[in-house]
């Protein structure tokens, strides 16, 4: 069996957000157990215009590897109405994305790791620095806490009205 691996996941949607946020919460607690959730923050759409979003980090341990995990993802998506065509920059019910995957730091499976967008989008660093901010970013090498003191970027984004009971 495979060790386990501590995995963050970005979780976002400006569809419809309380019911895909929480779906895709309960559909993640199913496949993974115990959950580590950040605070939800809403936050302008990035790269298009469309509604504002709401977005969080989630962490959990998994022994899938990279791409038994980003397949258990867009299935996740897709059973919430994700179109698989759509195009990048676009509103989304659900978007799902590893961020990190342990300390790994090449791309893998076709996924990119760390995702990028960790250091340049607010909507991702602030809730992982929240959910994680002791751990250390694989590339740059400092703590989440101290990249979202230096973060400078002009992106808004603010705590969200979301309670998910898991």
């Amino acid at each position: 069996m495979a060790a386990r691996v501590q995995v963050f996941i970005g979780v976002g949607s400006n569809i419809d957000r309380h019911r895909h946020i929480r779906a895709g919460l309960e559909a993640l607690s199913e496949t993974f157990g115990k959950l580590d959730v950040s605070p939800v923050y809403e936050s302008e759409a990035v790269g298009f215009d469309g509604s504002p979003f709401f977005n969080l980090v989630v962490g959990v341990q998994t022994d899938k590897s990279v791409a038994e995990l980003s397949q258990c993802l867009k299935a996740i998506e897709l059973a919430n109405g994700r179109r698989p065509d759509a195009r990048r920059f676009s509103p989304r019910t659900l978007d799902l994305d590893i961020l990190t995957y342990g300390d790994l730091d090449q791309d893998t499976d076709g996924v990119e790791l760390p995702r990028p967008e960790i250091l340049y989008n607010a909507f991702v660093l602030r809730p992982l620095a929240e959910l994680a901010g002791d751990h250390r970013h694989p590339v740059d090498g400092r703590t989440y806490d101290e990249l979202w003191q230096l973060y400078d970027r002009d992106q808004k984004l603010w705590p969200a009205d979301f309670c998910w009971p898991g």
